[in-house]
């Protein structure tokens, strides 16, 4: 058994060290799942190169802790189950960027010093001076422009300093400069290349028809002309014109609108969209790298309506103060007739670093979020997450495993238990999803055969599917479809049938209908995920005031889920429409409302929430449609967004106290003459990327 010493312990958060090479990165992920699960422990952090676990646990129950972690064996690692692990190394593009800023950065320093150390000092103020002039015509662009701002004030400061033959002070304030934006520009572009990787449509193959057949071939073979087929239920690759073929495509991915589109022939359709019925022939139009959704991150980058309404009032209020900072200048020197005091004043501004750390934090946690397998489209969306007072949940595939197994299976009507599960694997087997899958996999298991005796199959989105058998019309599907929409009697003799199922505790029932009389009854179980309660019982504790579930099961399916996991409400039976008008009715109310889903049947829900969350094995058109995606299965990540989005705001306010107390101490003290220009100028400067970098750290 491999020991571990005690790093670092507080109460409440403890460093322990297996030693290095002791597990893999992959078997650190493991370690990091599997601890996660200890209902002690809040957060687990794991460096697989050092072989540290950092752990956030409840300080009453640390006894308890150390002797599980005393007789937990790692050598399980080698041989656990890494199928729900989501791990990514560092990728070619990410090394390039972090080896060509790191370049950067010490070209900066390293001229700089340069100049100052090993030129002549004639030759290093020439040089000083030709480097001022691009930031000084910024400054004359914005007085031209009659704006008193940042580059204003960046090169009236510059320009001051060179008027007072003070080059060493101009040289640092534009070396400051320089690797303040760099740092900007290196984390929000690190940033949008992760989460350009992690929104990027990722297709190895795709179908063309071509000499008449339809064939398989690699993507990075498809070129534009050719013909690629996409069926129902299939993201479409590439953007391009329709050639032949009907279809509905749902273009939430861009419109946010969950109604669907009827796309015909000589239609555009575009990458990322989903065919939720039919079969299109599309030319292509724009490859991969060209395709609308590319934009997607751009939008991300630059859209306004994406920022977290701090950014902007923090742009806001940058660009406000800049005035006061010559309101100072001229003030002090009205005043005092001492230029260098004035100059002082006009060396410090709150304005550069304000915005600077404002704009770092949120990207530095978007950068976080992705990095702890959470993607987060915009800081708008981080900034309603820490709003959030409700949190409302979808059932299957959400709070459940999305591993449904059949539990029992229930004759009606003559016919035979084996007939009841074949037929409905073999009308379920066309459409794919949990459920389905379940029924299809346990007439398998059985050794069930079943072939084509159906018609052509309809699938009704969150209702079932129907179809024609041998000349009798035949559905299969949930309670509200069979009785309601289809219009099938529901007996008495049915009606106590059905209550006894429920009563021997049976999850979802699946009815399948032939010549309208149920032919059987199908009993499905999704057991819940492990970690369900604990991460609903922290999001409470993290101030989310009421946890509620929507689902379409039946009523004491559901209410058996909400009372295991202590909900505050829960709706079952509901439809999709009906989903989305609970959630406005809680917006209506003053609500800010988080939506948790992973299937077609929850867009109209995912739309009409503040904030939007999918799953890792959401439907394609629920991932796309989110504001937040979960890159794994794992709930525990609904806590770490929590977390995240409040120590983002934390971390925000926290950096305007300090821009303030500390800027107003450097501003006093340059008026009252204790402080020259250049040590104001340095400590400013100085202060502003030190913000700026700290900005950078972890949160969690």
């Amino acid at each position: 058994m491999i020991s571990f010493t005690i790093a670092h312990d507080i109460p409440g958060r403890m460093r322990i060290r297996y030693g290095k090479d002791v597990f893999s990165p992959v078997e650190g992920e493991v370690l990091k799942r599997d601890l996660s699960n200890w209902t002690m422990i809040h957060s687990v952090e794991v460096n697989s190169i050092t072989g540290s676990v950092l752990m956030q646990y409840d300080a009453t129950c640390k006894d308890t802790l150390l002797k599980k972690l005393h007789n937990l064996n790692l050598g399980y690692l080698k041989e656990a189950d890494t199928s729900d692990i989501v791990f990514r190394s560092q990728t070619p593009e990410v090394k390039a960027m972090n080896a060509e800023y790191k370049r950067r950065f010490f070209k900066i320093i390293g001229k700089r010093y340069f100049i100052r150390w090993f030129l002549p000092t004639g030759i290093g103020n020439a040089i000083t001076i030709y480097k001022s002039l691009g930031f000084i015509k910024e400054g004359l662009k914005s007085l031209s422009q009659m704006k008193v701002n940042v580059p204003l004030l960046d090169a009236t400061s510059i320009g001051v300093s060179l008027l007072q033959k003070n080059f060493n002070i101009a040289g640092n304030i534009m070396m400051l400069l320089n690797i303040s934006d760099l740092l900007e520009d290196y984390t929000r572009k690190k940033t949008n290349l992760e989460l350009s990787q992690s929104l990027s449509i990722q297709f190895d193959k795709v179908w063309i028809y071509a000499d008449g057949v339809e064939q398989e071939i690699p993507m990075a073979k498809l070129q534009k002309g050719d013909i690629v087929v996409s069926q129902m239920g299939a993201m479409i690759p590439i953007d391009g014109e329709v050639v032949d073929g009907e279809a509905m495509v749902n273009e939430a991915s861009f419109t946010g609108e969950p109604l669907s589109r009827r796309v015909v022939k000589e239609d555009t359709v575009f990458a990322g969209t989903l065919i939720e019925e039919g079969k299109l022939f599309i030319k292509v139009r724009n490859l991969q790298d060209e395709s609308r959704i590319s934009n997607i991150v751009k939008m991300i980058d630059t859209n306004e309506s994406l920022k977290a309404s701090i950014q902007a009032k923090a742009e806001h209020l940058a660009d406000s103060i800049v005035p006061f900072s010559f309101f100072g200048f001229f003030g002090i020197l009205a005043l005092t007739r001492d230029v260098t005091r004035a100059t002082s004043v006009l060396m410090v501004d709150y304005s550069c670093a304000i915005r600077l750390s404002t704009s770092i934090s949120v990207i530095s946690a978007m950068l976080e979020a992705s990095n702890r397998n959470v993607l987060v489209k915009g800081g708008k969306y981080l900034e309603a997450v820490k709003d959030a007072d409700v949190i409302v949940f979808d059932k299957t595939g959400t709070l459940t495993n999305a591993n449904p197994q059949v539990q029992k299976v229930t004759p009606l009507n003559g016919y035979s238990r084996d007939e009841v599960l074949r037929i409905a694997a073999c009308l379920e087997e066309h459409f794919p999803h949990s459920v389905a899958n379940a029924i299809v996999n346990q007439a398998k298991k059985e050794g069930l055969v079943h072939e084509e005796e159906h018609a052509k199959v309809e699938y009704i989105v969150a209702h079932g599917i129907a179809t024609t058998l041998h000349g009798l019309h035949t559905v299969i599907g949930s309670d509200h479809f069979i009785f309601e929409d289809d219009g099938v009697e529901k007996t008495q003799e049915l009606e106590d049938i059905i209550t006894s199922l429920e009563k021997d505790g049976a999850g979802s029932l699946i009815y399948l209908a032939i010549n309208n009389q149920v032919a059987g009854i199908i009993s499905i179980y999704d057991p819940l995920k492990q970690e369900a309660k604990q991460v609903i019982h922290e999001l409470k504790n993290l101030g989310i005031q009421k946890v509620v579930m929507l689902t379409g099961d039946c009523n004491n399916a559901a209410k058996a889920v909400a009372n295991e996991l202590d909900l505050d409400d829960y709706r079952s039976s509901i439809l999709p429409e009906g989903k989305a008008s609970y959630i406005q009715s809680l917006k209506d109310e003053g609500h800010t409302v988080i939506m948790v889903g992973d299937g077609i049947n929850d867009t109209p829900a995912l739309s009409t929430a503040n904030v939007s969350i999918s799953m890792q094995d959401s439907s394609d058109l629920a991932r796309e449609l989110a504001d937040v995606t979960l890159v794994s299965s794992n709930l525990n990540e609904l806590v770490t967004l929590r977390k995240l989005s409040v120590s983002l705001f934390d971390r925000i306010h926290a950096n305007y106290r300090f821009i303030v107390s500390f800027n107003s101490s450097l501003i006093a003290l340059g008026a009252l003459g204790f402080m020259s220009p250049n040590t104001s100028s340095l400590l400013h400067n100085g202060s502003t990327f030190a913000i700026a970098a700290t900005s950078t750290r972890k949160y969690l």
